[in-house]
């Protein structure tokens, strides 16, 4: 597992936790809602590597 992949299931867990603990994610819909979660925030994570940073420009 790549540094970017470790640090989206890191981030995914904790929301997850967030998310459990207010009570919006129930055992029947975790594998479901995780999934989904992981992988927005895989999608992210790999769109902001790719796109330029904000505020920097080139003619500098």
């Amino acid at each position: 597992m790549d540094k970017d992949s470790k640090q989206a299931l890191q981030v995914a867990k904790e929301i997850t936790v967030k998310f459990i603990e207010t009570g919006r994610i129930s055992p029947g819909n975790f594998p479901e809602i995780f999934s989904s979660i992981y992988n927005a925030i895989l999608r992210t994570v790999a769109d902001a590597g790719q796109a330029p940073e904000a505020g920097r420009g080139d003619d500098a």
